[in-house]
């Protein structure tokens, strides 16, 4: 049996709208099957996501929280599960081109001096209609990144306390000993929707504040 080089993880929490279109996105790649693997944490969903899922039962690997632990704790179990070099966060709710791994993958594979590589991504609505074409350093998001999984290990993985804004904390981290550089192509697809939890925002700019003790202000900017 061929051993994954690839872990591609995702936390879902009541996602049995979009996390179809996320899977199947990721089963259409480019890059040979038995070379990645997708870890899913159900993070305690009280939709119908468990039965979707089940669905992809031959084609995932699912952990299934009892209850809700949140959006940082439920990626680390999935970064914790991976035994790859190399790891990708996918939101549940977005999906990805085709060509998506085998990009990333094969820039990091080529080029050992880099850390980690992101991808420009393409910000689309509910009915896929694609409104923005975005710099993935300029404009950054939590996912499309593909990292080296030793390093996320090194600095200690997402800080469970930020259930927002953890993607802030992990690069602020990791960009302090590592750099994270761009690949020029849209391959991910980030979806705009009314139950994007960035919309949430108190709760963001809560979380804004505790960036700020944490990293200075400089770092919230």
């Amino acid at each position: 049996m061929t051993q994954p080089i690839i872990s591609v993880i995702i936390a879902a929490f009541n996602q049995e709208r979009y996390i179809t279109r996320c899977l199947r996105s990721l089963l259409a790649q480019s890059f040979a099957r038995d070379k990645f693997e997708i870890v899913v944490v159900n993070d305690g969903s009280t939709d119908n996501s468990a039965s979707v899922l089940q669905e992809f039962a031959d084609e995932i690997v699912l952990i299934t929280n009892e209850s809700n632990l949140g959006l940082p704790a439920s990626l680390n179990k999935a970064i914790r599960r991976a035994r790859t070099p190399f790891v990708v966060r996918v939101d549940a709710d977005d999906y990805v081109n085709d060509e998506f791994l085998h990009l990333l993958h094969g820039f990091l594979r080529d080029n050992k001096y880099m850390d980690a590589i992101a991808c420009d991504y393409l910000l689309v609505d509910e009915q896929e209609e694609v409104l923005a074409r975005n710099d993935c350093l300029a404009e950054p998001i939590a996912c499309g990144i593909m990292f080296r999984t030793e390093q996320l290990i090194d600095i200690g993985l997402y800080d469970e306390s930020f259930l927002l804004h953890e993607e802030t904390d992990l690069r602020l981290r990791f960009t302090k000993k590592y750099k994270i550089h761009r690949l020029e192509l849209p391959l991910y697809r980030y979806r705009r929707h009314a139950n994007n939890s960035t919309n949430d925002s108190a709760a963001m700019e809560h979380h804004r504040q505790r960036i700020v003790e944490k990293h200075g202000e400089e770092s919230a900017k």
